[in-house]
């Protein structure tokens, strides 16, 4: 039997982090047995650091 996993997908921010950690913590007790994977993702706003994001533009940013 395969078994289900929740990913949740997070940035690598320490304020990410923590909500996501938080968020799989309150999970994983209302519902025992259930396996939440925390995912870490990199934003194009984490990698253009020398533009405000104002000036970057484009949906989604």
């Amino acid at each position: 039997m395969l078994d289900k996993v929740l990913k949740i997908a997070t940035r690598q921010s320490p304020l990410a982090l923590w909500q996501a950690q938080y968020v799989k913590a309150r999970l994983e007790q209302a519902h025992p047995g259930l396996k939440v994977e925390l995912v870490p993702m990199v934003t194009r706003g984490d990698v253009i650091l020398d533009t405000p994001l104002a000036k970057v533009g484009g949906k989604g940013l």
